[in-house]
């Protein structure tokens, strides 16, 4: 049985990784915009909260700066796929933990 993470598709292991990038951030990125769009319409039905609220938002100049911070920082997670040195498998590598 091979193991997916064995598999490669392309002959640069670069262009493997920068795919295998492409596709988890539109996979993490389907599946928040489902669990959002689903605890909008939750909190609308509830009246807990407006769209007019939400929309709101976008002018709050805390909400952005925690927001931002919360997306840079998984960001950068996301992109130790394509920084990443040595055996992934091993639990003590550098990146996994956070070590600069």
């Amino acid at each position: 049985m091979t193991n997916s993470s064995d598999m490669m598709f392309f002959k640069d292991p670069d262009l493997d990784k920068a795919v295998a990038l492409v596709f988890e951030v539109a996979a993490q990125l389907h599946v928040e915009r489902q669990r959002r769009i689903a605890l909008e319409t939750l909190l609308e039905d509830k009246c807990l909260v407006t769209a007019a609220e939400m929309e709101a938002l976008k002018d709050d100049n805390m909400f952005l700066e925690t927001a931002r911070h919360a997306l840079n920082e998984s960001l950068r997670k996301l992109m130790r796929i394509l920084t990443e040195r040595g055996n992934e498998m091993g639990p003590l590598r550098a990146e996994a933990l956070d070590v600069k």
